[in-house]
């Protein structure tokens, strides 16, 4: 996978990042990947020797087209493929693990595990549960809801995210 390449909207972590096609499917399930990015999915899509009709379509439509166009094109390009779309509750747990990797690869900052973002997320396995136990909603909360410092809270943080990664349960290989 791609390093980032965009950090400038820290809100949103794959910005930027040329995902590969069935992982773009699942974070745009997500809401992780914005409609303006899936153009040029599609383009890498095709550099790399896929090759449908709509996702020809898809890699020819500009960044500032109709959020629908893109939207639909998408799902077409993506049902010509064989690549089926994931319910969004599979789809939220899988962008979960695909955080927790970045984050034990030095890919993601504190600053983006603390998100309201996963506050609510249906979580089904012990290291879903244990990870999005120890994000906060802000950074300043950290003490404050843990009753721990920074440091020993990024530990924790940390072999969380490790016990999610090594347990993958849906979603793409990260």
């Amino acid at each position: 996978m791609a390093a980032m390449g965009d950090t400038s909207e820290p809100d949103n972590p794959v910005r930027g990042v040329h995902l590969p096609l069935e992982e773009a499917t699942w974070l745009y399930q997500a809401d992780q990947v914005y409609p303006e990015d899936l153009p040029m999915t599609a383009a890498r899509a095709l550099a790399v020797g896929l090759d449908t009709p709509s996702l020809c379509e898809l890699a020819g439509l500009p960044r500032h087209a109709d959020p629908r166009d893109i939207r639909d094109t998408f799902k077409q390009a993506v049902a010509e493929l064989g690549i089926a779309l994931p319910d969004h509750r599979l789809a939220r747990r899988y962008a979960l693990r695909r955080l927790a990797a970045r984050f034990t690869a030095g890919e993601a900052a504190l600053a983006e595990l603390t998100s309201q973002e996963w506050l609510g997320i249906e979580v089904e396995t012990a290291e879903e549960q244990a990870f999005v136990a120890l994000l906060p909603s802000c950074m300043c909360c950290i003490e404050y809801t843990l009753g721990l410092d920074e440091a020993a809270w990024e530990a924790q943080l940390r072999m969380a995210a490790r016990a999610l990664v090594s347990h993958p349960t849906v979603g793409p290989d990260i």
